[in-house]
């Protein structure tokens, strides 16, 4: 009897962390000519509750930025805002596929999905658990109608062999169909630059090669494969590990195409330093996605008027969420960016 009690249990806790990744069962998918995919770095979705597991005590009610349940509301209601009109200008119901950066757990997603700016597009989500140590993962957001996934799981960015003991995010890969066709996304929060630029670079490239293993992994069994790399790479296109490490150029006769290097060059960003645009957010798509069939047909990055500070000399600039530890009402510090893929 005590055998079989403890079978019992151990199938429920199985059965309770399956059910988390698990796909519930598929909508019918909409024929579309037009399939939005966006990602959003939408800095610091925490709950108000305190994870003794992780550093997110300054996101509470009695942390340095007095996080209440009030805030919360607010910023869950900001981001479905923008939610709401990511994609809009080519389908109007939207994004198809969304990455997100700095997404805390399922609970701060199943808010924001139920949001009612939202609510009415049945998005699901694909996330996982990781070893951050502020708790901030990335997950996966899609519309059923035009996405339907096979697989997932997380994938390791191994610092360890780096010395200290600091985790970071996973990068996520979910396989699934879009229509007819099946695309390979890759979600990733690459680590930041917080300790300096040259002290950072090395962590990135270890990320940007997990990347490109899983993709020559993919592209040695389907030469043609359509599979789509976003994320917050924390460096720009022009950048090492993104140009040699990853293996991605504007180049489309390459492996990987990038199209963010003529954004930037032409003053435009997603975030911005010391008075200075980078281009961080990136969706890169490899050469299956440029030709016949479901295809790349364009970029944007999602910069509205109310996504902005209108006055004085940020003008411009992301209308972030706090300035310090003053709430700002705003939204994100990085602008989302958008492909559009065409059939």
């Amino acid at each position: 009897m005590r055998s079989l009690i403890l079978f019992l249990c151990l199938s429920c806790i199985v059965a309770g962390c399956d059910a988390q990744h698990k796909e519930p069962p598929p909508v019918r998918q909409k024929a579309s000519s037009v399939y939005p995919v966006a990602f959003y770095n939408v800095e610091n979705l925490f709950d108000t509750e305190d994870d003794p597991e992780t550093d997110d005590d300054e996101f509470t009610p009695n942390g340095p930025m007095r996080y209440t349940n009030e805030i919360y509301r607010k910023k869950l209601h900001n981001i479905a805002t923008v939610l709401q009109v990511l994609g809009d200008k080519r389908n109007k119901e939207g994004v198809a596929l969304l990455g997100m950066a700095e997404v805390e757990n399922d609970k701060v997603l199943n808010d924001l999905l139920s949001q009612p700016e939202i609510k009415d597009r049945g998005y699901r989500y694909v996330w996982y658990n990781s070893n951050d140590p502020r708790g901030i993962d990335v997950a996966l957001v899609y519309n059923p109608a035009y996405f339907t996934v096979i697989s997932s799981k997380p994938l390791h960015v191994g610092l360890e062999h780096m010395g200290g003991k600091e985790g970071t995010r996973d990068i996520l890969y979910v396989m699934g169909r879009m229509g007819h066709d099946t695309v390979h996304v890759l979600v990733n929060h690459w680590p930041s630059r917080r300790e300096g630029l040259a002290e950072t670079m090395d962590k990135r490239a270890v990320a940007a090669e997990a990347n490109r293993r899983q993709i020559d992994h993919i592209l040695r069994a389907q030469p043609n494969a359509r599979i789509i790399v976003m994320g917050d790479m924390n460096d720009n296109p022009m950048n090492e590990s993104i140009t040699q490490v990853l293996g991605a150029a504007e180049d489309k006769n390459g492996k990987l195409y990038d199209p963010w290097g003529a954004f930037l060059r032409s003053g435009r960003g997603t975030e911005i330093f010391q008075h200075h645009w980078n281009l961080f957010d990136q969706i890169i798509v490899s050469a299956g996605l440029l030709h016949s069939g479901l295809h790349y047909d364009g970029a944007d990055i999602e910069d509205r008027d109310f996504m902005k500070l209108q006055y004085g000399k940020l003008q411009g600039y992301p209308k972030r969420s706090f300035r310090g530890t003053y709430w700002s009402n705003g939204y994100s510090d990085h602008f989302p960016v958008v492909i559009y893929l065409a059939k």
